[in-house]
């Protein structure tokens, strides 16, 4: 049998065709993606459109990240802001002017025979005022006068011993409003605003009771003097109507004569 010596041929012009139609396709399949070969090894491929999405991805993300931590920054601020806004005042004036209200009240409690007492007041006034100081014989008349005398002067002696007392805690108070003040203007936060400003109308109202109590001791003792001048009127006129008193008048009687 013969052989074709053209036959062995054939096979290898049809594998050189087939790879020339592949290197052919080449470009059209790899338009998308590249393909990168590295010396018979692996194949690693790179697509730019996903590369550019990836990176949006991630730009995205790291927005996210960055709001995030803005957001805790905001919220550690607020929660500072806040530990501010409960801080105390380190300054207290409570004692000190409890002090001073206290020498005040302490003033008019030990005023004088007669005390800031409605029953002891009327007491006093229905036995030795008004018409009381026009009864008894003269002797009690005069005691009475003099004991009304000496609790007038009393009166007054307590008025100018509050008045002094009031006087004296004005230097406290200036203190006092000096160092609120610059607490105040030294404030961290709302509440010790607040806490200053509320130490402050404290002290106001202490100055307000400081002077109430001394308005209140003067008219007390401008009340007693007033009383003891409308009582010794009456006692007055009790002592000139029991002078004019003659008694039944006179009465006819029998005449006698020495001798008779």
């Amino acid at each position: 049998m013969t052989r074709n010596p053209e036959r062995p041929a054939r096979p290898r012009k049809l594998a050189a065709v087939l790879m020339a139609s592949a290197l052919a396709l080449t470009p059209v399949l790899t338009t998308p993606a590249q393909a990168f070969l590295f010396g018979g090894g692996g194949r690693i491929v790179y697509d730019p459109r996903n590369h550019a999405e990836n990176i949006l991805s991630a730009a995205r993300a790291l927005e996210q990240i960055n709001n995030q931590i803005a957001q805790i920054q905001n919220q550690a601020q607020m929660l500072m802001n806040d530990a501010l806004n409960l801080a105390n005042l380190p300054h207290s004036s409570l004692a000190q002017l409890q002090d001073a209200i206290g020498e005040t009240q302490r003033l008019l409690a030990d005023a004088q025979s007669l005390a800031f007492d409605v029953a002891t007041i009327e007491q006093t006034f229905a036995q030795d005022y008004g018409a009381a100081a026009a009864q008894g014989d003269f002797d009690a008349m005069i005691a009475g006068a003099r004991e009304r005398w000496e609790t007038s002067v009393a009166g007054f002696e307590d008025a100018l011993r509050v008045q002094a007392g009031v006087v004296g805690n004005i230097d406290g108070a200036r203190t006092q409003m000096d160092a609120l003040i610059r607490e105040s203007q030294g404030a961290v936060g709302a509440l010790q605003v607040a806490q200053a400003g509320n130490q402050l109308l404290a002290l106001q109202s202490t100055q307000i009771a400081d002077l109430t109590a001394a308005i209140a001791a003067q008219n007390r003792a401008e009340a007693l003097e007033a009383a003891r001048i409308a009582s010794a009127e009456a006692q007055g006129r009790e002592n000139l109507a029991r002078f004019l008193d003659y008694g039944g008048g006179y009465t006819p009687g029998t005449v006698r004569f020495f001798g008779d």
